[in-house]
Order: C-alpha cells, then structure tokens, then sequence
C-alpha cells in the first residue's frame, strides 16, 4: 500500500516546460508536461490541437472562454503517466511571429504545423512517434494530418464535426432562435464560401459583418472544403472518437458518423459531458456558465478513455 502511493507520487510529478520549434517566420510554442517517472525513458506523448478561433494552448480564449479544458486535460492525464505538448496555432499567443498574419491559413498549413509538433514531442519524450488530439475543429486538424501517418502513434478525436463546417454552422445557427431574422443573409454567406466566392461584408448586418469579416474568408473557404468523414475513411492509424452528450456545439451524430467512416475506430460517447470536457446538468445556462469556470475538472471519463488509448 505504502509503495502504491509513493508510485503515484512520483508518476503525478510531471514537469512543464515551454518549447519552441521553428514555424514558417517565426517560432512556435507550446508547453510539455512531461510525466516520465525517473524509472521510465519514455511514455505515450499526446499533442494537443486547438479549437477554432483565438483558442489558446490551454483551452482559452479572449472570447469568453477561460475553462481552461486543455491545461487541465493535461495535468489529468500526466497523473495517469501520459505526457502532452499543447500548442498555440500559428500566429496567435506564443506562436504570434510565426507568421504576419494569423488569418492567412489553411487547415493543411495547421496539419504540417502538428507533424512537426508530433515529431518534436516523440523526440522529448523517448518515443517513436505521438498521438494527435484535436478538439473541435482541431479534430478537422488531426485527421488532416493524419493523412500522412509517418510519426504519428494514432488520432484522438475529442468533440470533434463529422460534417463540413459549413453544414455545422447552419445547425448552430438555427438553433438559436434569435438568429431567426439574420438566417437569410447567413445561410447565403455560407453558401457563397461553400462555392468558393468570397463575400461583402459591408452587405451584411452586425454581427454577421463580424463573423463573415473578409480577413478570415479566405480560411473560411479552405475549411468549409474539407469533409471530415472523407478524411476519416482514409486513416490506417488507431483512433479514438470521444463525444459528450452534452454537446451544444457538435452533436453525437458527428461522433457515429466519423465512426461509421472508419470501422476500426473506437467510439466513446460520454454521459453529461458538454463542450469543453466538463460535466453539467440539463440546464443549458449552467452548461455555458462551465465555459468559463476553470474550477471544474475535465470529466473522468473523457481522461480515462484518452489515457486507455494512449497505452495507459
């Protein structure tokens, strides 16, 4: 009993430390929480890969967002002996100078950006390769870039769209029915985006001149080309597809429709688990309220089908 406890002391003393590797004109940084005991050379390295927008390496976001969902996967999972690098997208936060402007990308740019974060992670850590973890659109990452499968242990899905980001923009959209008088304009701009046409947003009532600014289009177009589904049914790598039923974002159905692309792939579906990996009730202020409360863990569930999938 004694040696037990002592094992998981020395298992949860990860060590954090920042890293940096070169990106197109600048650095990109990260954060590894190395959670090798020091009676192990190496262990399961999972790099985590952001949601869409500002969304730091950490969960983050100066939108509102402060659940602090990645830091605290992380500290979660180096308990149960697996280590993460968590990154900042190229030009935002600590990755900032890795190129002027941090609109002009595509989900492909993203995708080498992980297979050298992939490949610098299994170096730090003694492995020979690393899993991607892609939460929301950072899932559209992961399986973009595991069309190429050199370095990379297997993908891990978390919350993840099984249709174009399009279509999921329209279910958001409608959902709300506030939205009901800017619904026309919308739909039309996705359309437009959709059949590669940029758009004016002089044309368009706030906020939707906000959400359709002509400095993010360009990204917009590239992401709304992309069919997950169609990625996944192409990866030959282990994956792991987690989905909370909670999700006011991405439904279930995304979840079994990635998994019906790809037969081989795990599917774990979490009970009261919303967005950003947190357990809430049915009350759908209280499950917004948990974007912004780092005080709630990240469910246990979700670590523990991450660290299972990991070799832990």
């Amino acid at each position: 009993m004694i040696w037990t406890m002592m094992a998981a002391v020395v298992k949860s003393a990860a060590v954090a430390s920042a890293v940096t590797i070169a990106g197109p004109q600048g650095p990109l940084a990260g954060t590894l929480l190395d959670a090798r005991s020091e009676a192990e050379r190496r262990a399961p390295v999972v790099v985590v890969i952001p949601g869409s927008g500002p969304t730091d390496r950490d969960g983050n976001s100066p939108l509102g967002m402060t659940a602090a969902s990645y830091r605290l996967l992380a500290e979660a999972l180096a308990a149960r002996g697996v280590s993460t690098l968590r990154i900042d997208k190229r030009g935002m936060f600590g990755s900032k100078a890795a190129v002027a402007d941090a609109n002009a990308v595509t989900i492909a740019d993203y995708a080498a950006d992980a297979h050298r974060w992939a490949a610098e992670a299994a170096k730090r850590t003694g492995g020979r390769c690393a899993w991607l973890l892609g939460h929301s659109e950072g899932g559209l990452v992961a399986l973009k870039a595991a069309q190429d499968p050199r370095g990379l242990c297997g993908v891990i899905l978390v919350a993840a769209p099984g249709r174009p980001l399009g279509a999921v923009m329209r279910e958001q959209l409608r959902a709300n029915p506030a939205n009901a008088p800017l619904l026309s304009p919308a739909l039309a701009a996705i359309d437009a985006l959709e059949s590669g046409k940029r758009v004016d947003p002089a044309t368009l009532p706030p906020p939707l001149d906000a959400l359709f600014r002509a400095e993010v289009q360009g990204f917009l177009i590239d992401a709304f080309a992309q069919d997950p589904v169609k990625l996944a049914a192409r990866i030959t790598l282990p994956v792991l597809i987690v989905q909370g039923d909670r999700d006011l974002q991405v439904a279930v159905a995304d979840a079994q429709a990635l998994a019906k692309a790809d037969p081989k792939a795990t599917l774990a579906i979490v009970p009261g688990v919303n967005h950003v990996l947190k357990a809430v009730g049915e009350d759908r202020a209280a499950n917004l309220a948990a974007y912004a409360d780092p005080s709630l863990p990240v469910a246990p569930a979700v670590v523990d089908a991450i660290a299972k999938a990991a070799g832990r």
